[in-house]
């Protein structure tokens, strides 16, 4: 690789980043002011199921007052006599009179009614950080490629026995697939749920649950088993809120999957992004990107740097909200027709292309997909492919793929025997990449060239145009979204000269 090519498509993606950046940072959200209350303790539903801080957040934002955060108010409200937190939470979203816009309190006495709190809810975060690190240190962890396999029967007590099964066959990282449409949903269900269309709900009380059992079951094996679920959509910062507190190693978190996939609008989803991934960068969670997605509408040869381009930009992204490479696990997938001729040459080139170009990262690696039928036995073949790149290549965590394509939640035995591949394969092929050289000018050099050379073109355009208006021409994925279109656009507000947000003050160092 030409490494001052590299470089460039990182100052490209850095000035990229920069430029929303400066949005971010003059703009909150309902879901950022909503996430800084769950934070302060705040929790309940009212006999509608309506969460407490969604009531509390409309209420102010109806106002037109959210500007000022929802820190402010709740800070005053303490200053004026509230008991707790809870209660001034419940004073502001039931009141009979308007929320007061006025009063004598400075933002220097709000503060200081604000400190403890904030030091209670970071205190939180880094106690779960410590209980990890402490049952990591205890127990032995799998080696990579990480074996990651999914459960998603809708019903949170059976996805905990479907998750304790898949740790005793062999997974190292187990994920609850969320049900369907939850991230256009702008609040989080409250407690346990056991209904759920293609997946389970996530709330916290339900990472509480299967945290619980993979706790058990690496208890059973001896061996640390990961859990892992999906911060994205209306509710991602609070989602990362809940997982970084209920100690959760992964979430899949990305800076534009919302945007392009879900129809979010993009000015929500980057102010979001950026809250949720502070709370990540405190939380020492592994992010999971979604480029992989991209190849699901988008030919994975031609559109191999569309990949590379947005792993550059998430990485500026993640910098600027305190995430270090180690957590950032860029995402990748083997979507390439597999009747091409050589086309396991090239996702050996993209694979081996993205492994050296961000080293330190854990790199997640998604299967075949949009090519797989009905043929399970050829599916199987395709997945063993897959796994052989891999270990080739170094990955760093697997989605393993299933021969049951397409089945949201497979049978245990279609699991046991994509584990019991994967373990074969990774174990047979475990030094395979380090007995390798690549032949100079050969198929897989060229590819990987070719690939990174029309990545940097296309960053060059990006930063040319700026991210908002490359996003609404659809350059990444063929999907195009408006800057003023989506879902959520209503939940964004300008910050006020008086805004209050002492957790984001101390996540960002300042407090």
């Amino acid at each position: 690789m030409d490494e001052s090519v590299v470089a460039d498509c990182r100052r490209l993606a850095a000035e990229i980043a920069d430029e929303v950046q400066g949005f971010i940072d003059r703009h909150t959200t309902v879901g950022v002011e909503r996430t800084v209350a769950r934070a302060y303790g705040i929790d309940g539903a009212d006999d509608q199921g309506a969460p407490l801080v969604n009531l509390l957040v409309e209420r102010v934002h109806a106002q037109k007052l959210l500007g000022r955060g929802i820190a402010f108010f709740l800070g005053r409200e303490l200053l004026r006599g509230a008991p707790s937190l809870q209660e001034a939470a419940e004073r502001l979203a039931y009141g009979a009179a308007p929320v007061d816009p006025s009063g004598p309190e400075t933002l220097a006495q709000i503060q200081a009614a604000l400190a403890a709190p904030t030091l209670a809810a970071l205190a939180r975060i880094d106690a779960a950080v410590h209980e990890r690190d402490g049952k990591r240190e205890r127990l032995a962890m799998g080696p990579t490629p990480h074996k990651y396999v999914i459960v998603a029967t809708g019903n949170i007590y059976d996805d905990a026995v479907q998750a304790k099964s898949a740790a005793h066959g062999g997974a190292d990282v187990v994920a609850v697939i969320r049900a369907t449409a939850q991230s256009l949903l702008d609040y989080v269900p409250h407690g346990p749920t056991t209904e759920g269309y293609g997946g389970t709900y996530a709330t916290q009380a339900n990472f509480k649950i299967v945290r619980e059992a993979l706790d058990a079951a690496g208890a059973e094996l001896s061996r640390y088993v990961m859990q892992t679920n999906y911060s994205s959509g209306l509710c991602m910062s609070e989602i990362a809120w809940m997982a970084a507190v209920e100690r959760l190693d992964m979430l899949l978190n990305d800076s534009m999957y919302g945007i392009l996939f879900r129809d979010i609008n993009m000015e929500r989803t980057f102010v979001d992004q950026y809250f949720s991934r502070r709370l990540i960068a405190r939380a020492k969670i592994v992010v999971n990107t979604g480029e992989d997605n991209y190849l699901t509408t988008a030919d994975a040869v031609e559109a191999a740097h569309t990949v590379l381009s947005s792993q550059f930009i998430n990485e500026a992204f993640a910098h600027r909200a305190g995430v270090a490479d180690e957590q950032l696990g860029l995402g990748h997938a083997y979507e390439i027709n597999p009747w091409i001729e050589d086309s396991f040459l090239l996702e050996l080139s993209q694979a081996q292309l993205v492994r050296q170009l961000f080293p330190k990262h854990p790199i997640k690696w998604m299967p075949p997909t949009k090519h797989k039928t009905g043929d399970i036995f050829h599916s199987h073949v395709h997945d063993a492919l897959y796994n052989l790149v891999g270990v080739t290549t170094n990955q760093s965590i697997e989605l393993l793929g299933m021969f049951t394509e397409a089945i949201h939640n497979p049978l245990l035995m279609d699991r046991y025997l994509s584990l019991k591949s994967a373990r074969y394969i990774f174990s047979a092929a475990k030094h395979l990449g380090e007995e390798l050289e690549f032949k100079k000018d050969g198929i897989i050099e060229r590819r990987a060239q070719e690939v990174l050379a029309n990545a940097h073109a296309m960053l060059v355009e990006v930063q040319r145009e700026g991210i908002w208006d490359a996003i609404a021409r659809g350059a990444f994925a063929e999907v195009k979204r408006a800057r003023d279109g989506g879902k959520g656009l209503a939940g964004v507000t300008a910050r006020a000269a008086e805004y209050v947000n002492p957790l984001l003050d101390a996540l960002e160092g300042r407090a």
